[in-house]
């Protein structure tokens, strides 16, 4: 999503103050930084496609200041089926298989949506590898996103266990954004592993990251 106000007025407000201070913080990146920060993260995207041989990526267009490149999509879809998410009038995801950058429109909150068939909430379990964006991971996995829960209600349907092994949810971060501690609510869904542009790959233990 971009930085948009607002967002997260529902949320307790030590989360909210931490949103507020991280969106600040990006918003303050330059256009070298961003740019040198998606090509550090697509190197590391793509060693982890590499060594995972996924069949079905769940990704999304990061906009504005959010991580990975704009033209992360298109990156993905030289290695796999891509999955792009369309933000419903509830708040919902639905998913839609993406089909090239001529394939992509304005859509709400300025964010860059899809065009193609609807494919359901639920085609997220089709995925092998689910790219999330977030604001911050903390060493729990809990992740931080912008407020409206759009991508905790999409992971909730994710089964832990599936024929040929588990998915793989990854969060793209920039550098400074895997944290000690993220306020959580109990509709907060964990993520596996995050992606910086100078830490890489880091998986998840059983128990939390160290430092």
């Amino acid at each position: 999503m971009p930085d948009l106000p607002g967002d997260g007025e529902g949320s307790p407000p030590a989360k909210i103050a931490l949103r507020s201070q991280l969106i600040t913080a990006r918003r303050h990146l330059t256009p070298e930084t961003r740019l040198a920060a998606a090509t550090q993260l697509q190197d590391q995207i793509l060693a982890c496609v590499r060594r995972e041989h996924p069949s079905t990526i769940a990704a999304y267009v990061p906009v504005g200041t959010e991580p990975g490149g704009s033209d992360l999509p298109e990156f993905l879809a030289a290695h796999a089926r891509v999955l792009l998410p369309i933000l419903l009038p509830d708040g919902d995801l639905d998913w839609v298989a993406y089909e090239g950058p001529s394939s992509l429109i304005e859509g709400p909150r300025g964010l860059r949506e899809p065009t193609g068939p609807r494919l359901g909430v639920t085609t997220i379990e089709s995925a092998d590898l689910i790219l999330v964006p977030a604001l911050a991971v903390d060493r729990r996995g809990i992740r931080l996103g912008r407020g409206g829960g759009s991508y905790d209600r999409a992971l909730a349907r994710l089964i832990s266990d599936i024929p040929g092994g588990r998915r793989l949810v990854v969060a793209l971060l920039h550098d400074g954004e895997l944290i000690d501690h993220v306020p959580a609510e109990p509709h907060d869904q964990p993520v596996d592993a995050v992606i910086t542009p100078s830490g890489g790959f880091r998986l998840r233990p059983a128990t939390e990251w160290t430092k």
